[in-house]
């Protein structure tokens, strides 16, 4: 049992280089999905906005068209 944990616990991934090269793609991803998700909402407000926008011209009979 013990030649098996070697095997399943050694790979490139508990090497320094694994290690240190894992842990910047994680950061990436984090730093990357941040700024997706920050532009995402602004982009959401920015429907809503004009969502709300539009509704309340029709309400009261305006038409944008």
């Amino acid at each position: 049992m013990a030649a098996n944990l070697a095997v399943l616990f050694g790979g490139p991934f508990t090497s320094l280089p694994g290690l240190v090269g894992t842990l910047l793609v994680v950061l990436l991803v984090l730093v990357v999905g941040r700024v997706l998700l920050a532009l995402a909402w602004r982009v959401v407000l920015v429907a809503l906005a004009v969502s709300v926008g539009l509704w309340a011209l029709g309400l009261v009979g305006l038409s944008p068209i």
